[in-house]
């Protein structure tokens, strides 16, 4: 006889304590394998699978797509261990004994956390079907009335690869087995979402008057702060209520800069970013001024100095606001930063970023220049200390020896935690970053 065993939601790591379920990856009634994905969820980091450690026919599923479930809660059962009936669904049906082995034969994987199987970072497998429904062998009574009478999805999955639009349609309450996919291969694209809903939305020809138009405009469109922009919101929030944080600017002329990036690039080999080398600047400033490489611990009324910086940087992406984590910046080259800077911009873009990835950080460096201003007194990221902002690099005049020229010039703010440390240290600190920018020789002193 089949054992039937529950599978919860795991601790996801990081402080983390619910998610939303976006999809799932299974139905009752399918064949799975040890360490298969078997539900897609949105936690307040990222987006990740969550793959089920238990090999055998799934018996039920627990919470509808879009609900949040804290975790510990069931996710589904697994009838493990022999021939199994699913008991909330409709007549089972044979499955192929090399199905059926894989499936059940295997032991507990003890992998409960995200990303964590035993079979590697294999592609997401497929699911495994069970066939021949005509040749089913035991027949299990008739639905009960409790089992929710959702629609069957069409073979294969929902060609849809953006979270965004895949929320999107989730919040607007518009389900994208029914949208027309105008992209590559029939993917669904944000502009067919939204046709969709203007379809969807668009009156019927009415004899009665519209309604007054103040009466839509009062009620608005509500958008809910959950998952990344709901968490995003939590911490600048706590940040504005906690941190007594002060900014100070400063103008640098970053042409010499510039032009030693320019000429490292042409000798060859990998290419050197000019966030990189900000960075380099960065985690050479803090080694001079580690007052702002720090958090403090409340409840204990401490500043806590810490050893080793962890460099954020701020990327938008599709989802909102992120800021990814370069482990041990101080100890990497120009080189490594690039890369890993251009790794995890990347890994950001597709939302696949772990929550391994998103915390931990003890500075932040951001560069809102890309964005093409000058200027801005940012919100520090939560429980860091400081932030130094970087704004976009352009010509303006410059007095430079003594004469008036044209240089390119940056404008650089620091943002800081005013209980880690006075005026004197972070303009100490901005002094000398500006100071590398315009002469990157007295950053070479130091290496």
């Amino acid at each position: 006889m089949a054992q039937v065993l529950e599978f919860k939601l795991p601790d996801l790591g990081e402080g983390l304590t619910e998610a939303e379920i976006v999809r799932w990856l299974v139905d009752v009634g399918d064949v799975v394998v040890i360490d298969q994905p078997v539900v897609e969820v949105e936690t307040a980091k990222a987006m990740v699978e969550v793959p089920c450690p238990y090999g055998g026919v799934v018996t039920a599923r627990f919470g509808e797509e879009g609900t949040e479930l804290p975790v510990g809660a069931p996710l589904l059962t697994v009838a493990v261990g022999g021939a199994a009936e699913p008991e909330p669904v409709k007549a089972t049906a044979s499955v192929s004994a090399e199905a059926a082995a894989s499936a059940v034969s295997s032991e507990y994987s003890g992998n409960v956390l995200v990303g964590y199987g035993t079979t590697g970072p294999a592609a997401r497998r497929r699911r495994v079907r069970r066939e021949n429904p005509a040749a089913a062998t035991v027949t299990a009574p008739a639905p009960a009335p409790v089992v929710p009478a959702a629609p069957v999805a069409p073979q294969g999955p929902v060609p849809v690869i953006s979270p965004l639009v895949r929320k999107l349609a989730r919040d607007r309450g518009l389900d994208l087995r029914g949208v027309r996919g105008t992209g590559p291969e029939g993917l669904i694209l944000r502009a067919d979402v939204e046709e969709a809903l203007v379809v969807r939305e668009r009156p019927a020809p009415a004899v009665a008057a519209p309604a007054p138009a103040v009466s839509s405009a009062a009620a608005g469109e509500r958008i809910p702060l959950r998952g990344v922009r709901g968490a995003v919101a939590d911490k600048l929030a706590r940040s504005r209520t906690e941190i007594p944080d002060a900014t100070c600017w400063v103008d640098a002329d970053a042409t010499e800069l510039m032009t030693a990036r320019a000429r490292m690039n042409a000798a060859g080999g990998p290419k050197i970013s000019v966030l990189a080398l900000l960075a380099k600047i960065c985690v050479h400033a803090l080694s001079r001024f580690p007052e702002l490489n720090a958090t403090v611990d409340t409840a204990a009324r401490e500043i806590v100095r810490l050893p080793s910086v962890h460099l954020g940087f701020a990327a938008q992406t599709e989802r909102g606001l992120v800021v990814p984590v370069v482990k041990d910046a101080g100890g990497r080259s120009a080189e490594s930063l690039s890369a890993e800077f251009a790794r995890l911009t990347e890994v950001a873009r597709q939302g696949s970023l772990t929550p391994a990835d998103l915390t931990g950080g003890t500075f932040t460096l951001n560069n809102y220049g890309v964005f093409g201003v000058d200027g801005s007194t940012p919100i520090i990221n939560h429980p860091e200390a400081a932030m130094l902002g970087v704004g976009r690099i352009i010509p303006k005049p410059w007095v430079y020896e003594g004469e008036l020229a044209v240089r390119q010039v940056v404008q650089l703010s620091l943002t800081f935690d005013h209980r880690v440390c006075d005026g004197g240290t972070a303009g100490g600190f901005l002094r000398y970053v500006a100071d590398c920018v315009e002469n990157p020789a007295v950053l070479l002193r130091t290496l």
